[in-house]
């Protein structure tokens, strides 16, 4: 068993004592968060709630935040009558129905808000980590519009969902007559998925975007629904043909080196973006187009740089890994290690996003781990240090102090402190590797086992797209029939980045529901294990 000490445990040794970190004065941030469907401020609130908890919100100089509830839980302004909202809103939860609605409202925050150097960055989960990746797709198709301009968002947002060649060109002049040229500082999604419409809708840039510096996933091993299906990240490849703004053609909103602004326009595009390629006896989707417009409209990025991508796996379901599987008031839960895990890659990725001191503590984390420098981890925890992690009181049922709490105003006492350790005996905080090893060994919550009724779709063939080796894509139409999601190959080439704590997991031997097994299908041989 391993020894609990201080420098094991990643205890920091000089405490953060600035109100928020990072202290510096690094760019404005611009912090999106988008929930997951049916998700808003309630008893069981997701992990987009509780990083939004965490972020400073009182100087707009510094940091301007936006939330926007989950689809499902508004509908557009446009419907007026009760009945039209309440069935808008039974639609949205069902197939997004008002999907254009909320990448709309995200753009029209940035257009309203946006200034020359602000770093933009955008956090989601389920169909809002879709709707952050849309957004963000908008961004790069057709610019952002200057302030003020509201009438032209629609329009914007129509230029930006047309897939053909002609709506590809129109969408280049647009940008250049009306937009500021921006990038996205960082991405941050807890497992998108592909159950968006009726009838599954692709819209560009969703699987990839150059435009996207640092692109960070948290996947679920354990979900395991036919409409859940993981919506991974694609590299785009290098193709001949050339589409969209190219180096030079306009200015970006944030200064470029030397070369880049020096680089030489390349080759006029291909009159058609569209082989007849062999499918072996499947049809070719017409995303097949689409992805290679996509990757002929950004080939002039990759003069700038190529999005930093890292997808990590995590155990559990769903709400699991984007969180809302439990209530408000439950201690332990795994969605709180991707979450942990997102704000620790903020740091990372120096995004300069500012967070409460004071609150991280609350989610696992201590301030002095994570700034002025990202501290390394030390190793993790065994199942048998169970033991030996203390338990700590109960704030809801032990001497929490009330804030402006008049103690001379009253001789009656609210608790009785005698046989309380003094405060600078407590124990107020467990670290970091102490919250995951109480974190991973915690329930799992499979749909497919709680409500019956999501077995309908397990039975019934539904599309599912499937990318081929030559990176277009096609249909395939199967039955799931409760199996665990397919980690596709091209995305196990170089290793398949797992969690930690889910080695953990597969390793205790007392857990309530029993020994642990990843649902997903992939490579053993292939893991990566991440911090």
């Amino acid at each position: 068993m391993a020894t609990l000490d201080a420098s094991s445990l990643g205890q920091p040794v000089v405490p953060v004592t600035a109100a928020f970190i990072p202290s510096d004065k690094p760019p404005r941030t611009l912090v999106l968060c988008f929930d997951g469907t049916g998700d808003q401020f309630d008893a069981d609130n997701s992990n987009v709630i509780q990083f939004f908890t965490l972020l400073k919100k009182d100087d707009k100089s510094e940091q301007m935040v936006y939330y926007q509830a989950g689809i499902g839980t508004y509908t557009s302004p446009q419907i007026a009558t009760p009945i039209m909202a309440k069935v808008s809103k039974t639609l949205d939860t069902m197939i997004a129905w008002n999907l254009d609605a909320h990448v709309m409202d995200g753009y029209e925050f940035l257009m309203q808000n946006y200034q020359a150097g602000d770093k933009i960055c955008i956090f989601g989960f389920s169909r809002g980590a879709y709707t952050a990746r849309a957004l963000a797709g908008m961004v790069h198709k057709v610019g952002l519009l200057p302030a003020c301009n509201m009438q032209q968002v629609p329009f914007a947002y129509k230029m930006f969902t047309r897939t053909d060649e002609k709506g590809w060109a129109q969408s280049t002049a647009f940008k250049k007559a009306f937009s500021i040229d921006v990038d996205i500082e960082f991405v941050g999604v807890w497992d998108t998925v592909c159950s968006v419409g009726l009838i599954p809708r692709t819209l560009p840039f969703t699987a990839s975007n150059t435009s996207i510096k640092t692109f960070r996933h948290a996947v679920s091993l354990d979900e395991r629904r036919a409409k859940f299906k993981a919506n991974l990240f694609n590299r785009p490849t290098k193709q001949e043909a050339q589409l969209g703004t190219q180096p030079g053609e306009m200015p970006k909103s944030s200064a470029l080196d030397d070369a880049a602004n020096s680089a030489p326009a390349p080759p006029a595009p291909a009159a058609t973006l569209s082989p007849k390629a062999a499918t072996n006896g499947k049809k070719a989707h017409k995303g097949s187009g689409l992805h290679a417009m996509e990757r002929a409209f950004s080939e002039h990025d990759k003069c700038n740089h190529e999005t930093d991508v890292l997808e990590v796996w995590f155990a559990g379901c769903h709400c699991d890994v984007g969180g809302g599987s439990v209530s408000n008031d439950t201690p332990h839960n795994l969605a709180r290690i991707p979450l942990r895990w997102m704000i620790r890659q903020c740091f990372l990725a120096k995004t300069g996003i500012r967070f409460h001191s004071d609150l991280l503590p609350a989610v696992g984390l201590q301030p002095a781990a994570l700034w002025p420098t990202v501290a390394v981890r030390p190793a993790a925890l065994d199942n048998a240090d169970i033991a030996s992690v203390p338990i700590l009181p109960d704030p809801t049922t032990v001497g929490t102090v009330l804030p402006r709490h008049d103690r001379g105003s009253t001789t009656a006492t609210l608790v009785n402190y005698a046989d309380m350790p003094p405060l600078d005996q407590a124990v107020t905080t467990l670290t970091e590797e102490q919250e995951d090893l109480l974190d991973i060994r915690c329930d799992i919550y499979d749909q497919l086992s709680l409500a019956w009724g999501w077995w309908i779709l397990e039975v019934v063939p539904l599309r599912h797209k499937i990318q081929r080796d030559d990176d277009y894509w096609i249909n395939d139409y199967t039955m799931n029939l409760g199996g665990g999601r397919r980690v596709p190959p091209r995305h196990q080439k170089h290793g398949i980045h797992i969690h930690r704590t889910v080695k953990t997991r597969m390793d205790a031997k007392d857990l309530k529901q029993g020994p642990y097994l990843p649902k997903a299908i992939f490579d053993h041989s292939k893991i990566v294990w991440e911090d």
